[in-house]
């Protein structure tokens, strides 16, 4: 086994059976990294990482026969995320969040755009995060939320207009002017 605790191939193209563990290290990170961008907190991105993790070694047989096991993973992280939103809507309705505070100069842009993604609905900000943050193609984000192409047009479109309108001047700091 090489040094980067991979095998001889890549478990999430290879059509060669891989074990679940080997699966689960080599692509826990990328699947952590997804979920923090959609939750926007460290415990619940472990916590859905977990929870996907989980659900792919239930269902490890039909999961290692998909022609590619890092997009099937994708999609159960995507879906996860999106059924435990919907199941906590009350939850957040009951608790809802004062409205988004203003950035200071001196605010991390990292902070703020994280705080940005945090006002959008859970459907649009998995649009936007696996659109623009995961490169995925307009038609593979609509076949990972089950909707059409059209519908991730329009839906990063309104969620881009909202993340302009909500940070305002920060997008300053990104363009040195």
């Amino acid at each position: 086994m090489p040094e980067n605790g991979q095998g001889s191939g890549s478990p999430e193209g290879s059509s060669a059976p891989v074990s679940f563990e080997a699966f689960a290290r080599t692509s826990q990170r990328r699947l952590y990294r997804t979920a923090y961008l959609l939750c926007g907190d460290p415990e619940t991105a472990r916590d859905l990482t977990q929870t996907t993790l989980a659900k792919l070694f239930q269902h490890w047989r039909r999961a290692s026969a998909a022609d590619h096991i890092g997009a099937y993973a994708q999609t159960v992280l995507t879906r996860t995320y999106l059924a435990e939103r919907r199941r906590r809507m009350r939850d957040l309705l009951a608790h809802s969040r004062p409205g988004p505070r203003p950035a200071s100069e001196q605010a991390d842009l990292r902070v703020t755009l994280m705080s940005a993604l945090a006002e959008l609905p859970p459907r649009a900000r998995a649009m936007v995060v696996l659109r623009y943050w995961e490169d995925q193609s307009v038609e593979s984000v609509a076949e990972l939320l089950n909707c059409s192409a059209s519908t991730v047009k329009s839906q990063c479109s309104r969620s881009l207009a909202k993340l302009r309108t909500q940070l305002g001047e920060a997008h300053l700091y990104t363009t040195g002017s």
